[in-house]
């Protein structure tokens, strides 16, 4: 449960940013889907679920601060190509990784607030490999290419996100490989 005002207010920022993440890579998803990349629209797919967690995490940490509150969080905003997503999406999580979350977690540890460095931890360690597969996706798209997966995995608890595998025990917050949600092609037919 968060005391500090200043770790409430990050917290709060940090939830919209991850939840209009979640929306945009739903969105963007689609689209790539309509221009023929089944496995990017699979990644756009997986990687809004682990944004989801993060939001999802970011709010417990918030847990006993309540009311109504105008929140301010940053996004990429606009629709274009699948190429043009991907820049967005790697612009945002580029964001998140060099500028967001390490001063959310200064002021975090700095103010003893544990399940917000937790959060913010978990969410900061996805975003990089979000930000590298984003990358690896465009470079690929700007080939005119799809790019190579079976799967994708996230934990349901911390957000971390695996290509092609399902480790036995999350590397970053622990917990057991049965705690992992896979995502295949099916889910994005759906």
């Amino acid at each position: 449960m968060v005391k500090n005002d200043q770790t409430a207010q990050n917290l709060r920022s940090a939830y919209a940013g991850e939840s209009m993440a979640y929306q945009r890579y739903i969105a963007w998803g689609r689209k790539a889907k309509e221009e023929g990349f089944e496995n990017v629209a699979l990644l756009f797919k997986a990687i809004a679920n682990a944004e989801q967690v993060h939001a999802g995490n970011h709010f417990e940490a918030h847990g006993n601060v309540d009311g109504g509150f105008l929140v301010a969080g940053g996004g990429e905003f606009g629709y274009g190509t699948t190429s043009e997503n991907l820049v967005g999406a790697i612009a945002g999580e580029e964001g998140e990784i060099e500028q967001m979350y390490p001063s959310y977690s200064l002021v975090a540890k700095d103010q003893g607030e544990s399940d917000a460095v937790r959060s913010f931890h978990y969410s900061l360690e996805a975003e990089q490999i979000h930000a590298k597969l984003f990358r690896n996706a465009k470079e690929h798209v700007d080939n005119g290419e799809d790019i190579e997966l079976e799967y994708v995995s996230i934990c349901q608890v911390c957000g971390h996100t695996v290509v092609d595998d399902v480790p036995d025990k999350c590397p970053v917050c622990g917990e057991p490989k049965s705690k992992f949600r896979k995502f295949t092609k099916q889910i994005v037919a759906e």
